[in-house]
């Protein structure tokens, strides 16, 4: 793993390695490194299309799903505290053997460690690089009430969401400002590069001159939620990585509230490769529109991939950020 503390429960006979059989990895895997397990036998699981893409690039096996009845499941904590507790109930109901449990500090490891004292027999705690190790082992646990909800949950205005994905408990206030800065025309074609569950989408469609809207999106539990909450024959969905995708043809307008976090790190070069793959999905007239938090510095990106850029709207949290004229730059 990224750090030393698997090795050091492996060495301290916490668990023993199968010798047979998938080990399934899931939770915040960005970044791992599984050179310490037997790599031919990992499957990671993930809703994530870039850890898709990047564990293809390395020759991991990934899937959605967990594969039936492993012998040994990994779950790496997520910072969101319902998924977390979701994907230990899933692994202790359907893995044959042990359930490692790893996460840092700053993600809840020490909340989670101590509920899970209550239920099941845990083996001794690895404390290292600012976090913990732990396995769940012998008889399974009662951890049925942690078990995350089977279908996607209203949360008000006609939209569902599901514990994990970003602003799964209502209506992202920064996405709202956005769709309130809008123009009343937008243009034929539009994109949402980074659409989650597709309440900026839905908003874009009210305007009757678009007639074709692609909702890019890494998550495949929020582009699942998405296609319930656009019902829309304009809408196209794709499960892709919004730095990378390319429509067909280029685009009259794009909107955006990119993400600036990979996996557990602050990154605010992941929305300015949001900017720049915008720029390159843009006909020369197009337009983005796009909020972020006020600190972030992207006034520099625009003005490197757009001829003009400004601040139209915000408060002292948001701003929302319009620019035109896309330039052309090498990728």
């Amino acid at each position: 793993m990224t750090h030393p503390r698997f090795s050091l429960a492996r060495d301290a006979h916490l668990f023993d390695l199968p010798e047979s059989g998938d080990i399934a990895v899931s939770g915040s895997v960005a970044g791992v490194d599984f050179s310490d397990l037997p790599t031919d036998r990992v499957v990671v699981v993930s809703p994530l299309r870039t850890d898709h893409d990047a564990c293809e690039r390395t020759g991991l096996r990934v899937a959605l799903e967990s594969p039936e009845a492993p012998p040994l499941s990994i779950v790496v904590l997520p910072r969101a505290k319902v998924l977390a507790r979701g994907l230990i109930a899933f692994a202790v109901e359907k893995t044959a053997g042990p359930v490692i449990v790893d996460g840092q500090k700053t993600d809840g490891v020490d909340s989670i460690l101590k509920d899970c004292r209550k239920r099941g027999d845990l083996s001794e705690v690895i404390s290292k690089a600012h976090g913990k190790l732990f396995v769940l082992r012998g008889a399974p646990a009662d951890f049925a009430d942690w078990a995350l909800p089977d279908a996607p949950q209203d949360v008000g205005e006609g939209f569902v969401t599901v514990p994990g994905i970003f602003s799964a408990d209502g209506i992202d206030p920064a996405s709202r400002l956005l769709a309130d800065s809008l123009p009343a025309r937008l243009g034929k074609t539009v994109a949402d590069l980074g659409a989650g569950w597709g309440y900026l989408s839905r908003q874009v469609l009210d305007r009757d001159e678009t007639t074709e809207l692609h909702l890019v999106e890494d998550d495949h539990r929020a582009l699942d939620c998405a296609r319930r909450n656009v019902p829309d024959p304009r809408a196209r969905f794709h499960w892709a990585d919004a730095t990378r995708w390319r429509p067909e043809h280029p685009l009259d307008a794009v909107v955006m509230n990119p993400p600036f976090h990979t996996g557990r790190a602050a990154e605010p070069a992941l929305g300015q490769a949001f900017i720049a793959n915008a720029a390159g999905c843009l006909a020369p007239h197009g337009r983005l529109w796009l909020v972020a938090n006020r600190h972030l510095p992207y006034e520099a990106t625009l003005a490197h991939h757009f001829a003009h850029c400004e601040e139209i709207a915000g408060d002292n949290r948001f701003k929302v950020l319009a620019a035109h004229r896309p330039t052309r730059h090498k990728r």
